[in-house]
């Protein structure tokens, strides 16, 4: 796993200059061959061979620390007067409900070590969902039914890193990029490993199916049978055997050494934004959560939103929130409201 003591010199920090540049490079590629694979700390020159996607990764890192996400205050007074408030929650009331239900959160408040703090800081994921209704809608000074308009709605709010301060919530967002690029990274030692040992008994099954007509050839089958059949079957079980046998020893040893490994590596974080990144868009809505165009008349509202890219699909909409100890409801409170719909 990520050290945190290390990534809080790296991430969202000011570039570290020559040896101690260096020396943070190195730290870093070890513990990303910890974490994905120990044994290529046996290769000699394995730093070397992950220098450059290892300060790939850091400046990326760097970059995403420098993302201005300011934090959104997760307040019932706040909704109404903040517009990313009041399109991801339906009611003011909705805001210290999805508080209290956040098991994470709770447990921060509740343990000790956090009796000080009257906030935490954390980041909230959602999905934005678009579709398309039929409305009313004001055109060129008429009203007119039935309109196709386009509807923004936020669904499956979660909670997750809740920190004693900003810079500690964005070093967990840092380590679980890190964890991600490592899961990339692992998935495709499996899927490499899979694919041996099914090629592995792909050839055991070959051999036995060409021991079996060799038999048959020299058996009784034999005066039953065209024996140019069973040749045939032969000669076409030896080259899917070959076959077998040749694509069995280049995936082995692909997966065998060192160098494979490493090179798995190096192709992950020399990428990462392949496989997360954020960026930044906006999207213009009525009071009404109605997509409309940024010069309408109607008193509207243009949210700037932080997409969350894992692999090739945007996984979330994100933000960086604050909040406040006051606004937790009581345990006994969301007793009541669970008995309520039972």
């Amino acid at each position: 796993m990520f050290d945190g003591s290390l990534l809080e010199r790296l991430f969202g920090k000011a570039e570290a200059k020559d040896e101690a540049q260096q020396r943070l490079v190195a730290e870093l590629t070890d513990m990303i061959v910890d974490t994905v694979e120990p044994k290529v700390r046996a290769h000699s020159r394995y730093r070397q061979k992950l220098h450059d996607c290892v300060t790939t990764t850091m400046a990326f890192l760097r970059e995403l620390g420098r993302a201005p996400l300011e934090p959104v205050l997760l307040a019932r007074a706040r909704w109404n007067e903040d517009p990313l408030l009041h399109a991801l929650y339906g009611r003011a009331d909705d805001i210290p409900d999805f508080l209290g239900r956040n098991r994470e959160l709770r447990a921060f408040f509740e343990a000790p070590a956090n009796a000080a703090c009257e906030e935490a800081y954390a980041l909230l994921g959602v999905h934005m969902h678009e579709k398309t209704v039929l409305g009313p809608k004001f055109e060129d000074g008429v009203m007119r039914e039935d309109v196709a308009q386009v509807t923004v709605n936020f669904t499956g709010h979660r909670l997750v890193c809740p920190s004693a301060t900003l810079a500690q919530a964005r070093l967990e967002v840092g380590r679980r990029i890190m964890n991600r690029l490592a899961q990339v990274t692992l998935a495709r030692i499996l899927a490499l490993d899979e694919k041996a040992l099914g090629l592995e008994r792909h050839k055991a099954y070959l051999g036995t199916r060409l021991r079996m007509l060799k038999l048959a050839q020299d058996g009784m089958q034999g005066i039953v049978d065209d024996p140019s059949t069973i040749d045939a079957q032969i000669r076409d079980t030896e080259r899917q055997r070959d076959e077998a046998v040749r694509g069995f020893i280049e995936t082995k040893s692909s997966v065998a050494t060192l160098d494979s490994y490493i090179a798995l590596i190096d192709d992950v974080f020399s990428h990462p934004a392949q496989h997360v990144s954020l960026s930044q868009s906006d999207v213009t809505v009525s009071r009404m959560s109605v997509k409309v165009d940024v010069n309408s008349q109607d008193r509207h509202d243009t949210l700037r939103l932080a997409e969350l890219r894992v692999g090739d699909k945007v996984d979330a909409i994100v933000a960086f929130v604050q909040c406040p100890r006051s606004e937790m409801p009581p345990k006994g409170n969301l007793l009541a409201q669970a008995e309520r719909f039972l």
